[in-house]
């Protein structure tokens, strides 16, 4: 029954995500808060999905911990469910990701027109000044920056390097940044099509305020994330 659940939230995911690109078309001739609107209504749909067909539910804890003004939201990164919850529980989002994803015809032309962070792993430190640039326009008008630490998604039981991207901003935009822990890849396993009901839990830590050096900042980070998604991820209760 699971699997079948989990099949049939993929044939409505892949439907409605067809549906809402094309149908959001034109807001590429608008501001680009016509498009961060379409991403918000899309990942809402997604979500309605997941809770009726596939039984997922999510649940936010520490919002008290996001700090007023620009911040940096560092997440852990365990499934795609990741990419999609930022478009509804932050606002007008600018979410660092890979820029080849820039190239998917229509996914792209979207991700571009809502002004998110793309970087060219391939061109070394020009890849980072490029980020960085943008993540200072973006905290200039009080846009949380998002950024998956690693670069890339990783279970719940294994483990990946932090890579250096998250210092770079740190120690450049001199704003705070707010750890994100989370369990998805337990509902929602990498590289898999089964969908586990139960509720994923995101969580906002405590803030790590501007100052500090990388070493330091590096270890506060990991130190913070690390934990409380292996206590998240051992405390959750898929069915």
């Amino acid at each position: 029954m699971i699997l079948l659940r989990a099949i049939a939230f993929q044939i409505a995911f892949w439907v409605w995500s067809a549906v809402i690109n094309l149908a959001w078309l034109p807001s590429l001739l608008m501001s680009p808060m016509a498009t961060v609107r379409g991403q918000t209504i899309w990942a809402q749909g997604v979500m309605v999905l997941l809770r009726v067909l596939a039984g997922i539910r999510y649940e936010l804890r520490g919002r008290e911990n996001i700090p007023p003004g620009a911040v940096l939201i560092a997440a852990k990164h365990q499934s795609a469910w990741d990419t999609m919850i930022f478009h509804i529980i932050a606002h007008d989002p600018a979410i660092v990701m890979k820029a080849e994803l820039l190239k998917i015809p229509i996914y792209g032309w979207y991700c571009r027109h809502s002004r998110m962070i793309p970087i060219d792993r391939d061109t070394g430190s020009q890849a980072i000044r490029a980020m960085v640039d943008a993540a200072k326009a973006a905290a200039a008008e009080e846009r949380p920056i998002v950024i998956f630490p690693q670069g890339t998604r990783v279970a719940p039981d294994a483990s990946a390097p932090y890579l250096p991207g998250i210092a770079a901003l740190y120690r450049q935009l001199g704003i705070p940044v707010v750890p994100v822990a989370l369990n998805s890849g337990v509902f929602w396993p990498r590289r898999s099509i089964r969908r586990k009901p139960g509720t994923i839990v995101l969580e906002y830590l405590p803030p790590i305020e501007p100052g500090l050096n990388r070493k330091d900042f590096m270890a506060r980070l990991e130190g913070a994330i690390e934990p409380a998604s292996r206590h998240l991820a051992e405390t959750a209760d898929p069915r």
